[in-house]
């Protein structure tokens, strides 16, 4: 569920979105929904009528969940390819580069350079160590890790993370900064690749491949046992507490207590799959077979009104 929308941090009212791509544009129309002014930065010929026509369709169902706030208009939103003009006047970035450590390496330093030291600089990188790509900054305490879930707009998750000198405060600020926002922030204690959510998603799907190649069940029947059993309840809970539910009047205690031994052989049978092109080409066709006549731009709509109707429940 999101958090609570908080008021905005006097100090941010111009943000900039480096990076457009579907994950920045998401984030454009989500500021510019709680009132933002947003310049978008993206040397793509292409990126300023893409990131126009995404955050259009990104509106109404700001809307709907409740996000927009008074007077906040998508025609609020500037775009400047030139990185350096972008990042003038602006009290946030939120940088949304091509994953790859020497990429975001540069990226920084060009725009530590020009930058006052207060701004905070987060990037959404879905796995990268924050502590390797602010080694070339002079301010370096202010840059940070704010990793979205797609799409950012929708998806109440951020998690925050910092590297070897991020200051504290740069910590705290861009988590009232994303909780103003509406988002739900986590604080990770350490630096792991993939953060967290990634983490887990990448070893449930790590065993669904496995299942998948031992021929257990087909790709749509492993989903399917997903999306309608556990993934209901995911929703509400997570791991830890939907076994704490588990347990009864006893708790993860009483679980613990008569099901961890039952579970450390699921967990001593988990595999680790080889994905060989042959393997990957399964997957594919599976999924194929799964999404049938499906575009997907139909599934994109599908999943977004979905996820809507789910956080409008979770709201009441």
């Amino acid at each position: 569920m999101s958090s609570p929308a908080t008021p905005l941090p006097s100090a941010v009212r111009r943000v900039a979105i480096v990076g457009a791509g579907t994950i920045g544009a998401s984030w454009a129309a989500l500021f510019l929904a709680r009132g933002l002014e947003v310049v978008v930065s993206d040397p793509a010929a292409d990126a300023e009528p893409q990131t126009r026509v995404r955050v259009q369709a990104a509106w109404p169902v700001l809307a709907e969940l409740g996000h927009v706030l008074p007077g906040a208009s998508p025609d609020a939103l500037t775009f400047e390819p030139d990185l350096e003009t972008a990042l003038a006047g602006v009290d946030f970035v939120q940088e949304n580069g091509p994953e790859r450590e020497d990429f975001k390496t540069a990226l920084f330093a060009r725009m530590d350079a020009v930058l006052p030291p207060h701004v905070i600089v987060a990037s959404s990188s879905s796995g990268l160590i924050m502590s390797r790509l602010q080694s070339r900054c002079q301010h370096a305490s202010r840059f940070v890790i704010g990793h979205p879930f797609n799409p950012p707009h929708l998806i109440p998750l951020v998690e925050v993370v910092g590297g070897d000198q991020t200051s504290a405060d740069t910590m705290d600020r861009s988590i009232a900064f994303y909780r103003s926002m509406g988002k739900y922030p986590i604080r990770l204690n350490k630096e792991v690749p993939g953060h967290i959510a990634n983490r887990l998603q990448a070893a449930l799907w790590r065993e669904a491949i496995h299942l998948a190649a031992e021929n257990v069940a087909s790709v749509a029947d492993i989903d399917a046992a997903v999306s309608q059993g556990p993934g209901l309840r995911w929703a509400l809970f997570g791991p830890h507490m939907t076994f704490n539910l588990g347990g009864g009047e006893g708790g993860l205690a009483n679980f613990m207590d008569h099901l961890l031994g039952p579970v450390q052989t699921w967990w001593d049978d988990l595999g680790a799959p080889d994905v060989t092109p042959e393997l990957q080409q399964r997957l594919i066709e599976g999924v194929k077979a799964e999404v049938g006549e499906r575009s997907i731009a139909d599934l994109v709509l599908a999943r977004d009104a979905q996820l809507t109707a789910l956080l409008k429940a979770l709201q009441r």
